[in-house]
């Protein structure tokens, strides 16, 4: 080698030495946490006396599986996990290995449990994306104690992973993080040494809580447009770079719409959106509902109040309606957004578009007044269950089983009261309930005839 391809070679080294600095990190991988302590969210399985922080800080960790959404803090969480205990970490990843790349790790980890008792943590980013025979090679590994195996994945892992090794390891769900948490993290970026402490940077408060809740739990992508909005804006005449919400707007390419999620803009919009719905408008319903989901609200939430929509105010006039928003939520539950928004939109229209009858609501609530208002009503004494004992000992005979009836009917007392509570509509199928109730009525007012007689 000449003097020249020396110089080039220290040059090239130099170079690369300068990007594995953690300042050429993206700013969300330089303010990973460190520590237990410095995790935010996840309280659900990192509070105080919970299992995974019992199991990270006694250093007894058997292998897991985390799942969760972008941005929630899986990769995170297993590098905290590696500086708490005193194992040797090893990472890898289901875009990049291969069955290969694979059996050199686990076998160089089993051989130095056998031979230095070093215990090794391999863990696995985007685990679902291993075929069955790479999430085969690890079977063994992982039943002998061999590695202890953290995977990480946002997928469902009883769906994505093979049941034998899921079996075999705790499964741990992560949430998406809550809007608090992630300007907890922006606050610490800003000022932390790791992050972009050595800037002088003045953030308005409302460009915080943009971030915080466009983001839509994911610590990254808050991160990372929090970087941009730093590195992007010039800096005052003092130095200081004044972070706006116009500047994180642009940053994270999101505009902020006026929605504050527990004052007065929430409650007007769910307003406008059920009222939309109530009104058989689906154009209506289907924007309210796109502006719920553009601000950040929570779509479990959007899905609860079409659960009391479809009873409210559709009731039996389509009694599929409920069917359909209780399927949405579960849905939601389940998939996750973006695509979430599908589900909102499919049952929001079915919603808007379906007929309409608040006769069982009104139905539940006159009963629950005369309850609460009057004197309760004694159960007619054919009605009651008292057994053999009771039947003989206190009458408790006379029930008309009305199977035994034409057309399943029979008339007999089974609320000593006329007062009529339910009285269905002629909207959709409410009107066949109209319809049969008046039959059976007229059947009733035969019977009544004819004992008189």
């Amino acid at each position: 080698m000449d003097l020249f391809e020396q110089e080039r070679d220290t040059d090239k080294k130099t170079r690369m030495a300068a990007e594995n600095t953690p300042r050429t990190q993206p700013l969300a991988a330089r303010m990973r946490p460190r520590t237990l302590e410095d995790v935010v969210g996840q309280d659900h399985i990192l509070g105080p006396g919970k299992l995974l922080r019992r199991a990270i800080e006694a250093d007894r960790l058997g292998s897991i599986i985390l799942y969760g959404p972008p941005g929630c803090g899986k990769t995170s969480l297993a590098e905290v996990i590696a500086n708490a205990t005193h194992r040797r970490f090893e990472r890898s990843s289901g875009v990049l290995a291969n069955v290969q790349i694979l059996r050199e790790l686990l076998k160089a980890a089993e051989h130095r449990k056998q031979h230095a008792g070093e215990e090794t943590i391999l863990f696995i980013d985007e685990i679902h994306r291993f075929n069955k025979a790479q999430q085969d090679v690890l079977l063994p590994y992982v039943e002998q104690g061999a590695i202890t195996l953290i995977g990480a994945t946002t997928h469902n892992p009883f769906f994505f992973i093979n049941s034998p090794l899921t079996s075999r390891s705790q499964i741990f769900q992560l949430e998406p993080l809550p809007a608090a948490a992630i300007r907890t993290l922006l606050e610490r970026a800003v000022v932390d040494e790791r992050g972009l402490g050595d800037r002088l940077i003045r953030m308005d408060d409302d460009a915080y809580e943009h971030l915080a809740a466009v983001c839509e739990g994911d610590a990254r992508r808050a991160l990372n447009a929090l970087e941009i909005a730093a590195l992007t804006t010039a800096p005052n005449g003092d130095g200081t770079i004044h972070v706006t919400r116009a500047v994180t707007e642009e940053s994270i390419q999101k505009k902020a719409v006026v929605y504050d999620h527990d004052e007065d803009e929430h409650y007007d919009t769910i307003s406008a959106f059920i009222k939309s719905m109530r009104g058989s408008d689906p154009h209506a319903a289907v924007y309210w509902c796109a502006k719920m989901i553009y601000a950040g609200e929570d779509p479990r939430f959007i899905a609860r109040r079409m659960i009391i929509f479809a009873s409210e105010d559709i009731g039996n006039a389509d009694p599929r309606a409920l069917t359909v928003a209780v399927n949405a939520l579960a849905a939601v539950d389940f998939v996750g957004m973006p695509e979430a928004r599908i589900i909102l939109g499919h049952a929001a229209t079915y919603l808007a578009t379906a007929p309409k009858s608040n006769a069982a609501y009104m139905a539940i609530e006159s009963a629950l007044a005369d309850v609460k208002e009057g004197r309760t009503l004694p159960v007619p004494k054919h009605l009651r269950d008292g057994g053999p004992v009771g039947k003989k000992a206190f009458g408790y005979t006379g029930y008309k089983y009305a199977h035994n009836y034409e057309g399943h009917f029979v008339d007999q007392e089974y609320v000593p009261t006329s007062r009529v509570y339910y009285e269905p509509g002629s909207q959709g199928y409410e009107d066949t309930i109209r319809k049969r109730m008046e039959h059976w009525n007229s059947l009733r007012k035969q019977a009544k005839e004819q004992q008189q007689q």
